[in-house]
């Protein structure tokens, strides 16, 4: 997927709470799946248990928790050795 220059920044925005707000279909999820993405894994990873992602209804917990599961699950198909990310497929499930 490609993102906008505004998404992008939010992807890698790093030691700071943010807040997306945008209209439906417009890309948060993704856009929150792979910031997601970026804090479990590479340089200052942290474990997916200690993040605090907020969604207004537990339908749409579910789907980001779902959609972040699968998007670890893509990223080790890609690094399947990286231990830190099997980690955090099993951290998701507690999370």
């Amino acid at each position: 997927m490609r993102f906008t220059e505004e998404q992008q920044a939010v992807i890698d925005a790093r030691h700071q709470n943010i807040l997306v707000s945008a209209a439906a279909g417009s890309g948060k999820t993704a856009v929150l799946t792979e910031r997601i993405l970026g804090l479990i894994s590479g340089e200052d990873a942290v474990d997916i248990d200690r993040l605090l992602v907020v969604t207004f209804t537990r339908a749409a917990a579910a789907q980001m928790k779902e959609k972040i599961s699968a998007r670890i699950s893509r990223a080790l198909q890609e690094n399947p050795q990286d231990e830190h990310l099997q980690r955090q497929q099993t951290l998701i499930h507690h999370a």
